[in-house]
């Protein structure tokens, strides 16, 4: 298998494979050679936005498990791509859990390209014109970004993946003698392509000197309503909660012509932003059916709302509200079937090193913000997936021999001790 080593290939930041990321203060990257493809097909999409949808409800599901009870908020398409990422580099046993967790439908070569195809679409939405009355903004950004040890080796044909399909190169950070240091240049990294909605996104302890990869992707969006809610429409009022409690809120209020739709259950609701090609779906439980909607939720059924909404005229409220939400993701991710990937001497990604059970992810970090307010929604999120190696010692050392010594030589077969002695000071006779 042909090898790439990240020690003899780095160039600044300004490959076209990284186009549009934030460039940390003196770092360099080792890349592919090969540019990213930018007229991929996009004959899959549909399949794979249908597959991340029933993933996203799966994970949703999985979370809700382990929640207690607390909001949720997550980017599946943040986290489908971290994974798609690791997933090129796996085999065996290992990639064939990751393609029944990921719920990915598609072979591998048409997987990495539909992803590809879908996240320059979403790229373009966000570079699209607002033709809108007000002038309103609509920002949306999809980057990724690869963090390799270095000096390690990486098979060539796993970084081509990553340039050509996700735009991402690899920084070079040295886990083995800084990690900490290294995580904070991958934190900092992310925090400004979340315009630092996302901070500290891998906790102290998440990177260690077993660290050879981490991979990383941001998504972040800001945009106004097509129809902006009235400030002064807004009031105090009564949010009732599940246990049967109630809180205050502020609700806005606005009168429009939208998209509306019933099922078992509960009513939906489309809500566009600016430029009307991305919008919000409101899922309204009926009383006393809120766990029954929920238990009950599919990608497909996401699918089939926004499908068969007609057009109706009424008035919507809508409280105001803001919150983080952060989880690790592996406990949800092995109760979906991803067992292997994380066990160490049993994951097998050699497609991204050559060798057979030598790295293991270690940890799935998520983190998201959403704010919804009169004028829109800014939402942001990241994904960090950290892949360790089981051949790296934790344990690191300094030592010098600048006072005396005791030294020894053994058998190593038999551990007999054949020479044993001291060193008080090396110059003398």
């Amino acid at each position: 298998m042909k090898m790439y080593s990240v020690a003899l290939v780095m160039v600044l930041f300004f490959c076209a494979c990284a186009e549009g990321t934030n460039t940390p203060a003196g770092a360099v990257e080792a890349r592919s050679g090969l540019a990213r493809d930018l007229a991929p097909s996009d004959d899959d999409v549909a399949v794979l936005t249908a597959s991340n949808r029933d993933f996203a409800v799966a994970l949703f599901h999985e979370l809700l498990a382990g929640n207690g009870g607390g909001n949720i908020f997550i980017s599946p398409h943040s986290i489908s791509i971290a994974l798609a990422m690791t997933y090129a580099g796996a085999a065996g046993n290992t990639a064939s859990q990751m393609r029944t967790a990921m719920s990915f439908d598609l072979d591998d070569a048409a997987l990495h390209e539909a992803f590809n195809s879908l996240d320059l679409a979403l790229d373009e939405r966000g570079s699209e014109s607002v033709d809108e009355p007000t002038g309103d903004a609509f920002e949306l950004s999809v980057v990724n970004a690869a963090w390799g040890q270095t000096g390690y080796q990486f098979v060539q044909a796993y970084l081509d993946t990553l340039a050509q399909n996700y735009g991402a190169g690899m920084w070079l950070l040295d886990f083995l003698n800084d990690p900490d240091g290294s995580r904070v240049s991958i934190n900092d990294w992310v925090a400004d392509e979340s315009h630092d909605r996302i901070v500290d996104l891998l906790p102290e302890g998440a990177i260690s000197a077993a660290t050879s990869l981490v991979l990383t992707n941001v998504i972040y969006f800001k945009a106004s309503w097509l129809k902006k809610f009235d400030p002064a429409d807004t009031v105090d009022a009564t949010f009732s909660r599940m246990d049967g409690t109630d809180v205050d809120v502020r609700m806005m209020h606005v009168a429009d012509e939208l998209m509306y739709g019933t099922t078992d259950g509960c009513e939906y609701l489309r809500v566009p932003y600016v430029g009307k090609n991305v919008e919000m779906l409101l899922i309204l439980p009926a009383p006393g059916h809120y766990t029954a909607v929920e238990t009950a939720l599919t990608g497909d059924a996401i699918g089939d709302m926004m499908e068969n909404s007609v057009e109706a005229t009424g008035k919507l409220a809508l409280p105001r509200f803001t919150f983080e939400f952060e989880s690790a993701l592996n406990d949800p991710l092995k109760a979906l079937g991803m067992t292997d990937a994380f066990q160490e001497g049993v994951a097998d990604f050699s497609g991204m090193d050559g060798v057979p059970h030598n790295l293991y992810v270690s940890l799935v970090q998520h983190k998201s913000f959403v704010a919804v307010d009169e004028e829109g929604t800014e939402a942001a999120a990241a994904t960090a997936v950290v892949i360790d190696n089981t051949s790296v010692p934790v344990e690191t050392f300094d030592m010098t021999f600048d006072r005396p010594f005791i030294f020894a030589i053994v058998d190593k077969p038999t551990g007999a001790v054949l020479f044993l002695g001291r060193v008080l000071d090396p110059t003398a006779g």
